[in-house]
């Protein structure tokens, strides 16, 4: 059985000063964090990420600078290995199913007691997904909810190198440039696109670009610099 990591440091990704600070001393009090970066755009988020990565994020979905589920998709992409904990007021179950499709490791209503958010985090940090006791499972949680949220839970499976070459792929590009682009051999970007087709789940580039295109994928991956 794999032993508990705690959580030593986080990021909060809010655009509200006030919740900011709140949620910072909570963390404090019901964890063993003890060094909070703050963020309150994406931007400057997926910036500070390029420096350092906390050991969890605390995201809320709504951003200035994005666009629904983008803002988590973007930072799954970043550090698909960091657990998001989404913290928001959209807390119906269908927002939560979402999330959790996408990638969230836990979902807390804003404005939840401070024991909620002790057990999300202890659940957390011992592997758990985390749920508010009010949610109710989709009991078709195999099917996605729109072709909107699928192509993001696709889109999610892939790594950084092959976000950044399905965005080339996008842009028109053939495998012999893309190579050149990122200085990287042909064959290994024919190895990429058929992963990054296998993971989407299509035949062909064109497909591939059509999921891309349903999940505004060029506007979160294009403005990501950790992708460069």
């Amino acid at each position: 059985m794999t032993s508990p990591v705690a959580f030593r440091s986080a990021m909060i990704v809010d655009d509200h000063p006030l919740f900011l600070d709140a949620l910072s001393m909570t963390l404090r009090t019901v964890s063993d964090i003890d060094e909070i970066a703050t963020a309150d755009t994406m931007e400057s988020a997926l910036s500070q990420l390029e420096g350092a990565t906390p050991d969890v994020i605390v995201l809320d979905l709504n951003l200035p600078d994005v666009n629904g589920l983008d803002g988590l998709i973007r930072l799954k992409t970043a550090v698909p290995s960091t657990p998001v904990v989404v913290v928001s007021s959209m807390a119906d179950n269908r927002m939560i199913t979402s999330t959790l499709r996408v990638g969230a490791s836990g979902f807390v209503p804003k404005h939840s007691k401070r024991e909620v958010f002790r057990e999300a985090f202890d659940a957390i940090q011992n592997g758990t997904v985390f749920t508010p006791e009010n949610y109710v499972p989709n009991t078709d949680a195999d099917s996605p909810q729109n072709n909107a949220e699928e192509a993001l839970a696709r889109l999610g499976l892939l790594t950084k190198q092959q976000a950044r070459i399905l965005q080339l792929i996008c842009a028109g590009k053939l495998n012999k440039q893309i190579a050149y682009d990122l200085s990287i051999a042909e064959t290994t970007v024919k190895a990429h696109v058929t992963a990054i087709m296998r993971k989407l789940g299509v035949q062909s580039r064109t497909q591939a670009v059509l999921i891309a295109q349903e999940a505004n994928f060029a506007n979160f991956v294009a403005s990501d610099n950790t992708l460069a």
